[in-house]
């Protein structure tokens, strides 16, 4: 795109996919035809299709499981690739090897994770939420790194797509929040692509950064949404017709319960927010002095 094309700069796209083991299991048992291959082979279109746009321009696909982050593209260095071998279609060989390599790494993860998903059925009190803010976190370290081994003279420019299923997970407030202002210092833009129900944390993100939010209405057309709003560069969004942007819900997670709030008590010293009032700051022990009710004077008796 326009940014992308401009003479010594490249774009960096980062795509965190959500593999939560639960949400996508109870998305296959509802008999729909939306499951998480179909949901891969999109995202290998649009990868293929942004690395088609420059030479220059770079990939990398991060797996946001229940436990923890897992690059699917590219491996870490050292390790050998063991991408799927594709049949000799005529391909280019970089398309063929992210796609392969996606396949690959999504299947060794869930090869590994394969008793714990079972221990997840038998025992449903066991939380199951993906850790996005991590994801996020590991993203921001690899585009530094990125950015600190550009050459000289070259500018790297880079965005975040989050595509998520599952709920949002309320005891991730502050390290998601550290890595939305995180982002936003470092002028990197995050887009979210939601599959399920709305996502009020990554609404504040995508508000905060200047990013494309974005609830799926149809999940079989999820690869004409990807390339039609989440493909274009921030300069080129400008000069198209897109989806609306929807009211953000910027209600914040109190430190006590971690629970989101409309109403809630602030720590005047470190700005920490309770549901409930509390004399002592958990974060700064800072201790409020509690005033009662104001003495009335006696009349003097004339």
């Amino acid at each position: 795109m326009a940014d992308s094309n401009e003479k010594g700069s490249s774009s960096l796209l980062i795509i965190i996919l959500d593999t939560n083991p639960v949400w996508w299991g109870r998305k296959k048992a509802s008999d729909e035809q939306f499951s998480l291959s179909h949901c891969v082979d999109c995202i290998s279109v649009l990868a293929n299709s942004h690395l088609m746009l420059a030479h220059k321009n770079k990939l990398a696909v991060i797996a946001a499981h229940t436990d923890n982050s897992v690059f699917l593209y590219p491996q870490y260095p050292g390790k050998k690739a063991e991408a799927v071998k594709l049949p000799d279609d005529g391909q280019y060989e970089v398309f063929g090897q992210v796609e392969g390599q996606l396949r690959a790494q999504l299947k060794k993860l869930i090869m590994q994770d394969k008793e714990q998903i079972d221990e997840m059925y038998d025992v449903p009190e066991q939380p199951s939420d993906s850790l996005i803010a991590g994801a996020m976190a590991v993203a921001l370290c690899y585009a530094h790194r990125l950015e600190k081994e550009c050459p000289i003279g070259e500018a790297l420019s880079t965005r975040l797509l989050v595509i998520k299923g599952s709920e949002d997970c309320p005891s991730q407030y502050m390290n998601f929040m550290n890595a939305v202002f995180t982002s936003q210092k470092q002028n990197i833009i995050i887009d979210a692509c939601i599959l399920d129900k709305d996502s009020g944390l990554l609404q504040q993100a995508c508000d905060i950064t200047g990013g494309m939010y974005l609830k799926i209405p149809q999940l079989q057309g999820l690869l004409q949404y990807l390339m039609w709003v989440f493909l274009p560069d921030p300069s080129t969004r400008t000069k198209m017709a897109l989806p609306p942007r929807a009211q953000v819900d910027y209600r914040a997670a109190c430190f006590c319960h971690r629970n989101l709030i409309d109403i809630g008590y602030v720590c005047s010293v470190c700005l920490s927010i309770y549901c409930t009032f509390s004399p002592i700051c958990s974060t700064c022990q800072t201790t409020f002095k509690i005033l009662g009710p104001q003495k009335l004077k006696r009349k003097k008796k004339s």
